[in-house]
């Protein structure tokens, strides 16, 4: 059995925390990112997603509030994105493992509850609910309700979880280009340290204080970047 030594073993612990404690340290100070500023009213409210490095799955995510001609920052916490990280901008392919770079527009939300607590429309799944990531099926990036005309979908009242609090990311929406990508939400992750297959996907509890602050009035959007 190999041995682990002291420091090693440490370091291993303390991971998880130091990683939490960067969040901390970053927040004591915040930069306006340069993105916010090309942005024009009526978008008042935005989440930035950026890796902590280029072939990380690991994430920043904060979200911005715009008053009159100031960005503030509301919130600052860790996130997760696809296995295989970013694609660049028109890059993204269906089953790639990749979250697509750029901006797209936020919603609606979703859930397994009849309503929740959002600014944003909602929609609820249900067990005959799905989404169409077959790429020759007319219904493909689509949300259906029955049975698809599809030889791949994915249902979204999944039975893990992870689907109980979502928001749409506009990705591909409109027009949707087959094969370019489907289903990219921002969702319940499953710990901190778990990709995902394409999404954003963030801890429950900060996930329904974000989903209470989003409002379509303000047109969120979210950079991936």
């Amino acid at each position: 059995m190999k041995k682990i030594s002291p420091v090693c073993w440490q370091l291993t612990i303390l991971r998880p925390a130091f990683y939490f404690i960067l969040l901390f340290l970053a927040g004591c100070c915040p930069v306006t990112p340069h993105v916010l500023e090309e942005l024009e009213a009526p978008v008042n409210q935005a989440i930035v997603v950026h890796p902590l490095n280029k072939n990380s799955t690991q994430a920043t995510l904060s979200t911005w509030q715009r008053k009159g001609f100031i960005w503030r920052r509301l919130l600052l916490i860790s996130a997760v994105i696809g296995k295989n990280g970013l694609s660049l901008v028109g890059q993204k392919k269906e089953g790639d493992g990749k979250t697509p770079q750029g901006v797209y527009p936020l919603g609606p939300a979703f859930g397994y509850a009849p309503a929740i607590n959002t600014g944003l429309s909602y929609r609820q799944a249900g067990p005959n609910d799905f989404w169409v990531d077959d790429k020759n099926s007319r219904q493909y990036n689509q949300w259906v309700s029955g049975m698809p005309d599809a030889k791949s979908f994915e249902r979204m009242r999944r039975p893990d979880g992870l689907y109980q609090y979502g928001i749409v990311i506009g990705y591909n929406r409109n027009p949707v280009i087959p094969g370019a990508g489907s289903a990219i939400f921002m969702h319940v992750w499953r710990r901190y340290n778990s990709p995902t297959s394409g999404c954003v996907a963030v801890n429950q509890r900060y996930l329904r204080k974000i989903l209470r602050w989003l409002n379509q009035k303000d047109q969120p959007v979210i950079f991936l970047q």
